[in-house]
Parts: C-alpha cells; structure tokens; sequence
C-alpha cells in the first residue's frame, strides 16, 4: 500500500488517470466504472499564534485586513484560504496572500512559528487552541468541505475493507453526510 497525499480537489485526477485504486476527494461526482461514498463534512477554522494576533492582528481578521496577512498554505493547490475568506466575509474572488509548504504538519509548524495564519481542519489544531498557543479567528464561522470516498467498482476484499475503514473513521470524525 502508497498513500499518496494531494489536495482534496485534485485527488479525483490520480483515480481517472489509473495511478490510484481510490482517493478522498471533495468532488461529489463519481467517475465512470468507479462508485463514491459520502463520507461527511470537515471543518475547517483560521488560526494564527497568540504572538502573531497580538501583533498584526489585535483586533482580529476582518473584511478589510485579510488582504495583509500571509496565508499558510498546504501548497500551491490549496484554495481553502481564498475559499473561507471568501465565504466568511461575503467577498466574491478574494486575493490572499500564500506562504506555501509541504505538509498539513508544516502548516502547523509555520503558524506556530508565527509566518502567518492558516485554515487548517479543527481535528488538527484543537488542541492547540485549546492550549492556547493558536488563537481561533473566526470562532462564529467554519468553513465545512465536503468529503467523498471514491474507487474503482471492482469486486475487490482490499477495496471493500479499506472502503468500510474509511466510511467507520469518518464517522467518528466528521460532520455526517447531507441527506440532499
């Protein structure tokens, strides 16, 4: 098994290009000859440093200071800053300044360290807001992506195993699925 990491809405190119068996995906349209579980909704929250919201943003993330605030992002696929921004503030196509790196734990780190802020799952910095050492920005607002298991529909135990393990943790783990 190779787990391949890609951003959520371009994992679905791995599985139409025959490189992957199956992919998390936020594209809510299956592939020919492939079938698609909704696994749920992930909530997404922006966060910074203390140190940072002390300095840059005393008076927190607005309408019309986000344009000044680097983003950390996953990489350069990531338009979940722009995505939020847009949605939180009401702003149709924001511009948002990214600082890129290579992993979902580096995010962390750099917002941490105090390179900027960053939309990251709740599942992976709740604790550090809880603590205190990242500040939630937007506590009124969660930006919700949709999450669908896609693989190839082949009659296949290893398939049909890691399916139900997916379908199981996201039940413990996100937003149920939409009945719509």
């Amino acid at each position: 098994v190779e787990i391949i990491t890609d951003d959520q809405a371009f994992t679905q190119d791995w599985l139409r290009q025959g490189q992957v068996m199956g992919c998390v995906t936020s594209m809510n349209q299956a592939l020919r000859g492939c079938r698609m579980v909704a696994l749920g909704s992930m909530d997404y929250i922006a966060v910074a440093s203390a140190e940072y919201v002390q300095r840059y943003l005393p008076n927190g993330l607005t309408a019309h200071n986000f344009h000044r605030q680097p983003f950390v992002a996953h990489n350069r696929k990531d338009d979940i800053p722009r995505d939020f921004v847009a949605h939180a503030f009401g702003i149709s196509a924001p511009t948002v300044r990214r600082v890129f790196t290579p992993s979902s734990n580096a995010q962390v780190r750099a917002t941490q360290a105090g390179w900027g802020l960053a939309v990251l799952p709740r599942l992976l910095v709740q604790g550090l807001v809880d603590s205190g050492e990242l500040v939630h920005l937007q506590p009124s607002y969660s930006h919700w992506v949709n999450l669908y298991w896609h693989c190839w529909n082949l009659d296949s135990a290893v398939l049909t195993n890691l399916s139900t393990s997916l379908g199981d943790a996201a039940r413990l783990s996100l937003r149920a699925p939409s009945k719509t």
